[in-house]
This record gives structure tokens, sequence and C-alpha cells, in this order.
């Protein structure tokens, strides 16, 4: 493709130029380029690390507590194990929302957002496996 030279000079072509490739040689990365990406894969790994930490309460704290029929009757017999636990899905749940909206609104390319973004997704998925058929 030949380009014309343009009275605005060299740079107006430059920019033509790149607007007519721009698509088509978007670059994949490994880490995340903007404000959002960064919140999706931090939030995404904060998730496991608060399961962990909720989870070691199950051994330690709350050993001879037994478990709550509900959400709420869980809170209040054994809070720190089911606070952690609930932030934990809210970092997922929220790591998920955030790696959608980087990569729908931002068109973000980065392959940890896309990570975050389906583990985020799959957290969603159980919850709403668990809530609908319940055991």
């Amino acid at each position: 493709m030949l380009l014309k030279a343009h009275p605005l000079g060299s740079d107006y072509n430059a920019v033509l130029f790149r607007k007519e490739v721009g698509m088509a040689e978007r670059s994949w990365r490994l880490m995340p380029g903007n404000k959002l990406g960064r919140w999706s894969v931090g939030l995404i790994a904060v998730m496991p690390i608060l399961f962990f930490i909720g989870s070691s309460f199950t051994h330690s704290l709350y050993e001879s507590v037994p478990a709550g029929r509900t959400i709420l009757a869980d809170i209040t017999s054994r809070p720190f194990l089911s606070l952690t636990m609930l932030a934990g899905m809210a970092a997922g749940i929220s790591g998920f929302i955030t790696g959608l909206l980087a990569i729908v609104k931002q068109k973000e390319n980065a392959l940890l957002v896309y990570v975050s973004t389906l583990i985020g997704g799959l957290l969603i998925l159980y919850l709403v496996g668990e809530l609908a058929f319940p055991h």
C-alpha cells in the first residue's frame, strides 16, 4: 500500500497507517496494561488466599463448633470462618466483573485477565449451582 504525501506531513501518514493496520496487529501479552485488568488479576489472586485462611479456621478456632444450617446462622456461630470465606467469594465475583469490564470496555488483551475472568466465571457458575441444587 502506497501512501501519498499529505500536506500535514509524515505524522499524519503514520497515524493514518496505524488506523488501517490497528486491530489486525493487536499483540497479546501476559501482564495487564490497564487498572481494571490489574485489579481483576489481584482480586483473583487474593481469593484462594482468603479461602485458605478461612479453611484453616475450621481446624483451629472452630473445631468443636458445628456448622449452621444457613449462612446467617453460620456467621453468628463461626464469624471468622464464614466472613473470610464470603470475602473470598466476593473477591472472586469482583475479579470476574472487573476482568469482564477490562476486556469489553477497555479492550484488554492480557492473558492473565482472561484467566482471572475465567476463574471468576467458574466461581459464579459453582455458586449458582449450589443455590439452584442445594444438598
